[in-house]
């Protein structure tokens, strides 16, 4: 990178943390806010006592700790709870969880400080300051957020203290009782030792313990773990199979009515008048409400009926008229939308992420024998998670209860106090299981929604429920984008010269405005995350962006940027591959010389895919996306004209791997979920309209569709990285790959169809 890129980055980041306050003078040097003790006290029964903000003891040796992660699948809580275990040496069958309050030191530190768009391999002092002055700010904030593959990454430190310094104190307790000194007490199984044979239970202790000094508290070895790095039963798994299990969708608090929607069948669409002939006298319609005239702008122009039941909500909803105002969007379809992308990629030089070099005059030189270049597309995508988008709320003397399923709790508390008029303290969350989030549950609106409804309904629970066909045509989708590259090689077949350029939307823009009522300028990581820092060495290169606005709300999806700048750019690759007369591998393990962790992880995929039966390719990917490596080998073959994946094999590098199991299975669920997006997901707009609501047209892979996986786990000593999302981005391009290998057609547009 050069000098001057670097000064440019630095005024651009620390500006904006400047203009957020955050390098106020004397501010910067003050230490950053601990997250050992809540601001209040942790909830607790008659028989239990907290020893800190994150863990609480019973007096039968029960363990709880407060979880600040929203549980979507992905077995966060199991492993949270593994954290504490290990560290509080007591059993898993010790320790259960409960939903964390509201509380700053819940807030999710790790997410914001990854935000920042500096490249890997850049270890200089400025980017270190700016993470601390950023992770300084993220505590500061305290926004509890589920999100960015940032879970176990940011509970790391946190919860082992928590649960080193619960040790601490059990031990400073029992050695106070037995007048000996700490050093000759050790614990296990939930039990403080002495030498001498005495011991006590952590139920007997807890008590004492409280009032007792920690002293040194030093957290263990990783040698000496028992807990983490092994595999662990899921926690969550008996809940979910008998039926316990409470998700959002579940709730039925006493005296529940039911709302359904119609929304805007516009991008920006508004009510011009409402008939409800049809539903009058209809004995089990309580009320119809114009929710645009208590959101404004604030959410998708909308009318609800509140009904006795849901099935009698979706029907008068069904029968209710709205003559709606189609808006300034009317005409805007999905050609529009890639045109324009198209335009600005021929006329703004966007901002430039990473330079290296000047790949700009090795292009225009003598010594190119080949120049390469290439242009892909992606479509919007929705989320389309199994529950779709629900919320109940009871608005009563001046108090709100909410129900929701939602991976920002402190957020949803936050816009729903405000939208009612009173204080956060008056409004109460029970974080239930979300089936499903990907990024759709980092939004309010239908917690918004349920508030304005629940305001009219007078002090009755209300439970809101989207249809299927209202979540899709209504998502805040994927951005669409275009990426063009452009490479030149030398008579020997190397790369002396990369450009790539993007564009597309901003989601974070976006967010900041929807969400925080801020408005998005600047660069913004997320567009060009995949791209700009790429493990790839090229003498000179050049990677930067476009945001082009839309009207169309864009909302993070599982592995955000990544799952389509991967795409791209893995794509290319394999293309300056074919070009240089190299194998894909080959030609990778090259421009990987100096990154052991990423040679690593793409000889541990191709040693374990071995050969392609005949008949069938495999195609490589390699990809780094939230501080974990991933390398994919898709084993493909064509039938009838149709694309088929066999099998994939994937070997991650994800740090220490707290929970084995569930890094294989998140692999698995991030393979299943990227191929039905490589196959065939695609949101169209015509005329202003989502053209697609229901799985008949916005299909996700079906069981016959199903490869075979194999899921590699890299040893590492390195801290646990994200696990959630980085099975994603890999898929596509492996897919593709293996069909350039096996036919000879380049696809560079997703979803995959062969001409």
């Amino acid at each position: 990178m050069t000098e001057e890129k670097k000064s440019g980055r630095r005024r651009f980041i620390l500006g904006g943390l400047g203009v957020a306050g955050a390098l106020i003078v004397g501010w910067g040097f003050m230490p950053p806010r601990q997250r050992l003790h809540g601001a209040h006290d942790l909830p607790v029964d008659q028989n239990e006592v907290a020893l800190n903000g994150w863990i609480k003891i019973a007096k039968d040796g029960m363990v709880t700790v407060a979880v600040h992660k929203s549980e979507m699948g992905q077995g966060i809580h199991t492993a949270l709870q593994m954290l504490v275990a290990e560290e509080l040496d007591v059993a898993m069958s010790q320790v259960k969880t409960m939903a964390a309050p509201i509380d700053k030191i819940y807030g999710n530190v790790a997410m914001l400080a990854d935000g920042l768009p500096f490249h890997p391999d850049d270890n200089g002092t400025i980017k270190h300051i700016v993470q601390w002055m950023t992770s300084k700010t993220a505590r500061e904030l305290g926004l509890q957020v589920t999100g960015g593959s940032s879970s176990v990454k940011d509970a790391w430190m946190p919860l082992r203290e928590a649960g080193a310094t619960a040790r601490a104190m059990l031990v400073a307790a029992a050695a106070k009782e037995w007048s000996v000194p700490t050093s000759e007490c050790h614990t296990e199984n939930g039990t403080v030792l002495h030498s001498t044979g005495k011991k006590l239970s952590y139920g007997e202790l807890a008590a004492k313990a409280v009032e007792s000094q920690p002293g040194t508290v030093r957290l263990k070895d990783p040698k000496d773990f028992r807990v983490i790095g092994g595999p662990q039963a899921r926690t969550d798994t008996h809940a979910k199979v008998n039926g316990t299990a409470q998700f959002g969708i579940d709730a039925r608090p006493e005296g529940v009515v039911y709302a359904a929607l119609k929304l805007s069948p516009t991008i920006g669409g508004k009510i011009k008048s409402i008939d409800v002939k049809l539903i009058k006298g209809n004995p089990n319609v309580l009320h119809v409400i114009d929710l645009s005239k208590t959101l404004d702008d604030r959410a998708v122009a909308a009318v609800a009926v509140v009904a006795k039941s849901y099935w009698s909500a979706k029907k008068a909803i069904d029968a209710v008229v709205v003559d709606w105002d189609a808006g300034p969007q009317s005409q805007l379809s999905t050609e529009l939308v890639f045109k324009e992308l198209a335009q600005k990629l021929d006329s703004e030089a966007g901002f430039a992420y990473y330079k290296q070099g000047d790949a700009d005059a090795v292009l225009a030189s003598k010594e190119v024998v080949k120049t390469i270049s290439a242009e892909y597309q992606a479509p919007f995508l929705a989320h389309a998670t199994m529950e779709p988008m629900n919320c109940t709320a009871q608005f009563k003397n001046g108090q709100l209860e909410l129900w929701v399923s939602t991976q920002v709790p402190s957020i949803a508390v936050d816009v729903a106090a405000k939208l009612a008029g009173i204080s956060t303290e008056k409004v109460h969350l029970n974080m239930c299981f979300l089936g499903g989030g990907f990024g759709r549950r980092l939004e309010v609106d239908m917690v918004l929604q349920a508030v304005a409804i629940a305001m009219q309904t007078n002090g009755m629970p209300v439970k809101l429920i989207w249809s299927r066909e209202e979540d899709i045509t209504h998502d805040m989708y994927r951005p669409a984008a275009m990426a063009r590259f452009n490479a030149a090689l030398d008579d020997k077949g190397n790369v002396i010269a990369y450009q790539n350029k993007s564009a597309s939307g901003s989601v974070t823009h976006q967010v900041l405005k929807r969400t925080f009522g801020v408005p998005g300028a600047g660069p913004d990581k997320t567009t060009a995350e995949g791209e700009f820092d790429m493990p790839y060495h090229f003498a000179n290169q050049k990677i930067s962006h476009v945001i082009v606005p839309t009207p169309v709300p864009l909302g993070y999806w599982r592995s955000v940027g990544h799952s389509h700048n991967a795409f791209f750019k893995e794509s290319f690759i394999d293309e300056l591959a074919h070009a240089a007369g190299k194998s894909s591998v080959n030609f990778r393990r090259e421009l990987l010389s100096n990154n052991r962790r990423h040679l690593m992880v793409l000889d541990a995929a191709m040693n374990k895919a071995g050969r392609a039966p005949e008949g069938r390719a495999h195609g490589i990917a390699l990809h780094r996306s939230f501080g974990s490596i991933v390398a994919q080998v898709a084993e493909v073959s064509v039938q009838e004209g149709q694309i088929r994946v066999h099998k994939v094999v994937c070997a991650v590098d994800c740090g220490i791997a707290v929970n084995p199991n569930i890094i294989a299975q998140q692999m698995e669920s991030a393979i299943v979920f990227g191929l039905s997006a490589a196959l065939h997901g695609e949101i169209t707009i015509k005329e202003g309209k989502v053209i697609q609501n229901n799985f008949h047209d916005y299909a996700v892979l079906r069981m016959n569709e199903m490869p075979h996986i194999e899921v590699e786990i890299i040893k590492s000593a390195e801290p646990p990285e994200g696990i959630g999302e980085p099975g994603v981005p890999p898929i596509a391009p492996a897919v593709a790959n293996a069909v350039f290998a096996l036919t000879g057609q380049r696809l560079r547009r997703l979803p995959l169809k062969l001409a």
